[in-house]
């Protein structure tokens, strides 16, 4: 009698312990992303690019806003479509002169960010809005492109044996000047802020930026690292350079540049599903699919799962993330499973519920997710996906920067 009644308690025991752990389970799952600060760096506001393929341009002036921040300059909102105008004009004169080898497209790098304000200055946002030119507060350049890419290509592909001048240069590039005038508005040549006149180049140049403190860096074997190469990617029709470091050593750039108070210009690949998936609930995440490879985790809980089923946890709450190798990163280069796909601005450091590490990054599409247009990404994504980054030299740990010979 005595051992019927100890064998009910312990099942009843056992139950119980069942339930909650059921419970726990539930709740766990119930209860989603939740992530912790460890690091933020101030920044300018979300903007929106709306429809135009001009996320190098929002991303870089949002990080040299960023740094103005950082540097005690006061707050500043620069226009978009003044750098905009001025890099489309650069770009239509390369496709032509390389008769359409160099494209002719929308898309840009964090280059022509730099290069456009050392070159042709930077304006603030009032005297050059985006949409205004068509009654909105917002940019629309597909009929822009319809327009002017007919017009550069029927240039830079045509046989003409000689292309006509007038009084101020070629006649396809007045028209193409022209073109974009109307439609993203005349760039000024002198404004007044807060009470003193300035030209484009005396307003940058008033605000004590130099445009030889900023590196790009990357990390892939088919150059020698240590050494400077460009990348090639056809948005990067400037033929900039970057720094190369292995994996290990460009992931402590993000973390010594954070951690240090520098924010960092990141253009990354966004078609990869772990940012798809979580892009309007304001995460993106590599998740490890492989239950032979997620170290100390419940193993219990994840073997007999499929790729498919772990990958549809992760879209509901944090799983072990996926820790790629530097081979693995260059294969998905190689065999553009990573493409140059969108530049956004990475400003601070945080953790989930299970202790995954992720950085704070700004959009610039609008309000458009559940964190007003900033979202997580974890830190295996940024490790897998990031195609360079643009940081300030001074950003970087000391020993990479005497192995890159930066002063």
């Amino acid at each position: 009698m005595k051992k019927g009644i100890i064998f009910a308690v312990i099942a009843a025991f056992t139950f119980c312990l069942n339930v909650q752990a059921q419970e726990d389970k539930e709740k766990k799952e119930d209860e989603g992303y939740k992530f912790t600060v460890v690091k933020e760096i101030p920044i300018t506001s979300v903007k929106d690019q709306n429809r135009a393929g001009t996320c190098w341009c929002y991303s870089g002036l949002g990080f040299i806003e960023a740094e103005l921040l950082r540097m005690g300059k006061g707050e500043y909102d620069f226009s978009e479509m003044f750098i905009v105008s001025n890099t489309y004009i650069d770009r239509a004169k390369a496709a032509v002169r390389t008769h359409g080898d160099v494209s002719f497209s929308q898309g840009g790098s964090f280059y022509d960010v730099i290069y456009g304000m050392k070159t042709f200055g930077l304006v603030p946002d009032s005297e050059m809005p985006a949409g205004a030119a068509y009654g909105d507060t917002l940019s629309d350049h597909s009929e822009l492109s319809a327009v002017s890419d007919a017009v550069v290509k029927a240039i830079a592909s045509g046989e003409h044996k000689k292309l006509q001048k007038g009084a101020n240069g070629p006649l396809w590039l007045e028209a193409i000047r022209a073109i974009h005038e109307v439609y993203l508005g005349k760039c000024p040549e002198e404004f007044t802020y807060n009470g003193k006149k300035y030209t484009p180049k005396s307003f940058y140049e008033s605000l004590g930026l130099n445009p030889d403190d900023y590196v790009s860096i990357t990390s892939y074997t088919h150059h020698p690292f240590y050494e400077k190469f460009v990348l090639e990617i056809q948005d990067n029709w400037r033929w900039s350079q970057c720094y190369n470091l292995p994996l290990d050593e460009f992931m402590q750039v993000f973390d010594n540049a954070i951690d240090n108070g520098y924010t960092i210009a990141w253009g990354s690949d966004v078609s990869e599903q772990g940012f798809r998936m979580g892009s309007k609930k304001g995460f993106c995440v590599l998740p490890e699919t492989k239950a032979s490879a997620m170290v100390g985790s419940d193993m219990a809980h994840w073997t007999g799962m499929s790729a498919k089923e772990i990958q549809d946890e992760a879209a509901k709450h944090p799983t072990p993330q996926r820790w790629v190798t530097q081979e693995e990163r260059q294969d998905a280069f190689d065999n553009w499973e990573t493409t140059d796909d969108h530049g956004m601005l990475i400003y601070g450091k945080a953790k989930d519920q299970n202790g995954n590490e992720y950085y704070m990054v700004k959009n610039s599409w609008g309000d458009y997710n559940v964190y007003h247009g900033m979202f997580y990404a974890s830190k295996a994504f940024v490790r897998y996906k990031t195609m360079n980054i643009v940081v300030h030299k001074d950003a970087l740990p000391k020993d990479i920067k005497k192995k890159l010979g930066i002063k």
